[in-house]
């Protein structure tokens, strides 16, 4: 049987590569064949992120120029998704690479699947940059790759000597590099066009000025980023490494789609922004002539971004060992307001973050007694949170949390171990308004604590949901998991039928934990139900993953994994002079034993979930009631 299916596969196979070759007749030149396979990563039409080196252990991948409705990118498209049925099994990574600068995710998929190769996926290089530096000049031009050396091996049309050079690397072969012309549509890439210009890309003028808006806030004297960008000869030096960072998406460090909304702490670059630097850098990173502007300009970190805060608290300090596993520590300190305040604002700064994960925090009614924890309990509105890479927290225009006189203020102390003992003793600074504003900030979690990876699995995809019972205005949102989660999204099922994606991380990083406040606040009618998705890698290509061998459930350490999506908001019929919200927040928590796990988003427990929803409940103790 296995036999049948392979001589069928072949079969589709080869028509469909007789078909690319109608429009692309293979004959060898003179093309040009990079030398090696440089790093990128690029989203695709599922809007998933997808990294070339990831493919280190594959046997072969290929690479092929699109552009959607192109009779020859159609004809490859299908060739590409023979091969893959052909030998994707063992190994065989295909995909189409698209150069188109304006389009939509939605519409380039529907394309796919109407011409019959959804299966493949096709990157979109918007930037253009990974298509400039293969020279691509034709739609239909296949490369294909060897991860054992990272060397181009074919150059031309995806037909049968492209299938023979995959074969040969399939079979362990060594594959003498060859290049043919291929005969689609002309592409024309602007950066190629205008290649000779970008040795007069200005630094003083055009590379300076994005470096010190996007990059130099962390690359500073004091700041988190591993060097300080203060003068062209430090960045000079650094070009190589910060082409690659910004080829794979590392840096800057703000992970939501731009073509999903926009931010008010937005640090992605723009597609100018993007060109001028990598352009400038593989030019050589010319000096040029004008000042230097990073001399000036980049000044050393304060201490405290937003001014000296109206309260400092040290939290007690704790001693961390050099290695083994840190149980979470839940130290307290008195509040020593005499008056309830508003806060609007606040800052923590680690005391060592080497060995400082995360910081939560809660309004207590009393100070625990000594030896006591500050259970979470016992928390009421929080006064600030921190994770890596977190920025200080500034509440929405016009609301608040109040913290009432007296009472103690709780922490949550997530530590890890590095190698070498450490003592921390971190600060937290609180900002208060002059006086009470109109609103008040809530805080939700949509969580998913039945999740269970399976040992090895690349992609296994999870999904939660809570329904909002009122009204309300949406600020901010905050998607949190560990080292296996890749990929994270929220979503909003309107009453009216009708889906919008409110925020898109085609790729998740657990270095980089960071709120994502809407520049235009989203409207959430009552009845929505707002549906988070996330996709977590055990597999051993994941670098980051601590056991690919283990089965891996929710849990506080770093090595367990969660499904945490908080939402900020504030419910629209609520006011200071007016507050409803603690009743409206137990309607919201009433749905969410439900959304954990209703996986096919049908609204109700079906038998085959309620195993899963026992299995919650009795961790939860029966306190959150489920839809």
């Amino acid at each position: 049987m296995k036999r049948l299916l392979a001589a069928a596969s072949l079969a589709v196979l080869a028509a469909a590569c007789s078909a690319a070759t109608d429009t692309a007749q293979s004959s060898q030149t003179d093309q040009y064949l990079p030398p090696v396979a440089e790093n990128f990563q690029l989203v695709d039409q599922n809007r998933e992120a997808w990294e070339l080196r990831y493919y280190a252990k594959a046997p072969a991948i290929v690479l092929a120029s699109h552009q959607v409705g192109d009779e020859t990118s159609i004809a490859t498209g299908k060739a590409l998704s023979s091969l893959q049925a052909t030998h994707g099994a063992d190994g065989l990574e295909v995909f189409l690479l698209d150069p188109t600068e304006s389009f939509t995710y939605a519409g380039v998929a529907e394309a796919a699947e109407a011409a019959g190769y959804a299966d493949v996926r096709v990157l979109m290089d918007e930037y253009q940059l990974v298509s400039e530096n293969l020279k691509v000049a034709a739609t239909g031009e296949a490369f294909v790759i060897d991860p054992a050396t990272w060397q181009f091996v074919y150059r031309g049309p995806a037909d049968d000597n492209m299938v023979a050079a995959v074969d040969k690397l399939m079979a362990g072969e060594t594959v003498e590099p060859v290049a043919y012309a291929a005969a689609g549509a002309p592409i024309q890439l602007v950066g190629l066009q205008n290649a000779d210009a970008h040795a007069n890309i200005s630094f003083s003028d055009e590379v300076a000025p994005i470096l010190i808006e996007k990059c130099a806030g962390c690359h500073t004297e004091g700041g988190i980023g591993p060097f300080a960008m203060t003068s062209y000869d430090v960045v000079k030096g650094f070009a190589p490494m910060i082409r690659e960072s910004l080829r794979t998406d590392r840096m800057p460090p703000f992970f939501a789609n731009r073509h999903t909304g926009e931010w008010l702490n937005d640090q992605n670059l723009t597609p100018t922004e993007m060109k001028t630097l990598v352009h400038w850098i593989e030019a050589g990173a010319p000096r040029g002539e004008g000042e230097d502007p990073l001399v000036a300009e980049v000044k050393p970190a304060v201490e405290w971004p937003l001014g000296e805060p109206d309260l400092v608290y040290t939290i007690p300090a704790a001693e961390i060992p050099a290695t083994g596993v840190v149980e979470y520590k839940y130290p307290a300190v008195r509040n020593t307001s005499t008056e309830s305040k508003w806060l609007k604002a606040s800052t923590i700064i680690p005391g060592d973050r080497t060995v400082l994960h995360h910081v939560l925090s809660g309004y207590m009614d009393e100070m625990p007694a000594d030896g006591e924890q500050a259970a979470q309990t016992k928390w009421k509105g929080s006064v600030g949170s921190y994770t890596p890479g977190a920025a200080p927290q500034v509440l929405p225009e016009g609301t608040g949390v109040e913290v009432p006189a007296g009472g103690a203020i709780g922490f949550q102390m997530h530590y890890t171990t590095t190698g070498k003992a450490a003592t921390d003793a971190t600060r937290i600074g609180l900002y208060f308004h002059d006086e009470a504003p109109k609103y008040i900030k809530r805080s939700a979690v949509i969580a998913d604590a039945t999740i269970r990876l399976e040992p090895g699995k690349a992609e296994q995809k999870e999904v939660a949901y809570m329904t909002f019972p009122h009204d309300a205005t949406l600020y901010t949102v905050y998607p949190h998991a560990h080292y296996r989660a890749v990929q994270a999204s929220l979503e909003a099922h309107y009453p009216d039928g009708t889906t919008e994606l409110i925020v898109d991380l085609p790729r998740y990083d657990f270095n980089w934990q960071r709120d994502y406040d809407f520049v235009e606040p989203k409207q959430i009618p009552a009845g929505t139900r707002m549906v988070a998705r996330m996709t977590y890698d055990n597999s051993e290509l994941n670098r980051a993953n601590p056991d690919p061998t283990a089965t891996v459930t929710w849990g506080d350490q770093t090595f367990e994994e969660m499904f945490y999506m908080r939402m900020n908001y504030r419910w629209n019929d609520e006011t200071v002079d007016n507050q409803v919200g603690e009743q409206y927040d137990r309607e919201l928590m009433q749905s969410l034993m439900t959304g954990m796990v209703d996986n096919n988003l049908n609204g109700k427990v079906d038998p085959a979930e309620a195993l899963r929803l026992t299995t919650v409940m009795e961790a939860f103790g029966g306190a959150i009631g489920a839809e």
